[in-house]
């Protein structure tokens, strides 16, 4: 993962992208690194995604 901006992120999976695998890589990355649960706005058949993440309650 690399941050490009203030919340613009490069994130790169080797999972194929068939039946969603890519997605479900991307997603698990992004709970790793940020915590909390995202998911997916738009983009859910593109290279590029809006993503949005629900901060876990402490």
């Amino acid at each position: 993962m690399e941050r490009l901006g203030e919340g613009w992120y490069l994130v790169r999976v080797k999972a194929p992208r068939r039946k969603g695998r890519a997605n479900a890589a991307v997603l698990r990355l992004l709970r790793r690194h940020f915590g909390g649960r995202p998911r997916i706005v738009s983009g859910f058949t593109s290279t590029r995604k809006v993503v949005e993440i629900e901060q876990a309650e402490l």
